[in-house]
């Protein structure tokens, strides 16, 4: 029975839990204890499982020394071809790379093709003492993540999250982003909003389920018409898209919202070729907030992702995993934010004061 204060007195703050306490708790020695909580050779399975339940319960603070272990990167084929293309994936490098320096860790980039690429990098990883645990970097393949099963090092999704929720994962809040940025344009009085987008990857499936979510918040009809996909996130095809639509369709849309900055770039292209102005006949809003999105003509409204985070809140986690105190899987999602300029403004027709009167 947990003792209360007595009315009119303070209650005494709970004393901080000593390693001693858990092992009074668990009936073993101090050193048994230590060891377990290190994960140390020498302690019997049940043993080092009592432990650690002990000291969840007890919130006991485990101390992890990491320093001078290495983590392995595995990145993806999609992964690579990004950290070349438009540099989502160099900044999500850059920012576990800063937070590895600080904890004194070694990061190690593997690209994976394939599933026995990947097995390969599995292996390497559990017969090298010094690998503390994996980072996947804009991973999919269900394939890919099975085989993580029964693999006894800690495992990080980066960009990336396992629908079966047995790995860990940090990602951008990809769905509510794309609902900020949707929400953006139909108050500036956008009902005819095009999305753009190059399907396959669950993350980006998330940014799709944004845009419906906004525009039915508004009451605004979701028809495959306003959807348009492109093979891959090159500009020039993005451009190719929106200059055919125009001229099969006309300018039936008021907007887009590309996926990614390199979409909206692409698109921004494809209606000024057309002969039309952004924003002044449509308005063009990107995802990402990549450095070059303040220099285009207009300087491109998109939503800022924080790619560095991702990388460092990532190598966070599986540090925290690394204390061997029992937990359940974590999908960790990071919030984004708008970052308004001049590739967005209300439709022809429509002035701020109108938008004002209607909110």
């Amino acid at each position: 029975m947990t003792a209360k204060p007595q009315p009119g007195k303070r209650g005494k703050k709970s004393k901080r839990v000593r390693l001693e306490d858990i092992a009074e708790t668990c009936g073993v020695s101090l050193s048994t204890a230590s060891r377990a909580l290190a994960g140390e050779k020498g302690v019997r399975p049940e043993i080092r499982q009592r432990v650690l339940e002990a000291a969840k319960n007890a919130n006991y603070v485990v101390p992890t020394a990491v320093a001078g272990q290495q983590v392995i990167v595995a990145a993806s084929s999609a992964a690579m071809i990004d950290y070349v293309r438009n540099q989502f994936t160099h900044y999500v490098l850059e920012g576990l790379k800063e937070r590895a320096q600080a904890l004194d860790l070694e990061i190690v980039t593997r690209p994976i093709a394939d599933q026995s690429e990947e097995l390969a990098v599995l292996a390497e990883a559990q017969e090298t003492d010094n690998v503390a645990g994996l980072l996947f970097l804009t991973i999919d393949d269900e394939d890919m993540l099975a085989a993580t099963s029964g693999f006894d090092k800690p495992v990080v999704l980066l960009n990336g999250d396992d629908p079966f929720m047995r790995l860990s994962s940090v990602t951008p809040c990809n769905r509510s982003s794309a609902r900020l940025a949707t929400d953006h344009l139909t108050e500036l009085g956008h009902e005819r909003i095009l999305f753009l987008m190059r399907p396959g990857r669950r993350t980006i499936e998330r940014r799709y389920d944004g845009w419906r979510d906004g525009l039915l918040a508004k009451g605004l009809p979701v028809s495959d018409d306003l959807l348009m996909t492109v093979e891959d996130w090159l500009p020039e095809l993005a451009t190719q898209a929106i200059m055919q639509r125009i001229a099969e369709r006309g300018l039936d849309f008021t907007a887009v919202l590309a996926a990614g900055d390199s979409l909206a770039v692409g698109a921004m292209l494809g209606i000024q070729q057309k002969g039309f102005s952004v924003p002044g006949d449509v308005s063009v809003m990107g995802m990402d907030d990549l450095p070059q999105a303040a220099f285009l003509n207009p300087p491109l409204t998109t939503m800022h992702i924080p790619m560095r985070e991702i990388g460092s809140v990532a190598l966070d986690l599986l540090r925290d995993t690394l204390s061997g105190i029992p937990a359940p899987p974590r999908r960790v999602e990071l919030a984004c934010h708008l970052v308004p300029r001049a590739s967005t403004a209300p439709p022809r027709g429509i002035a701020l004061s109108d938008i004002t009167t209607r909110q």
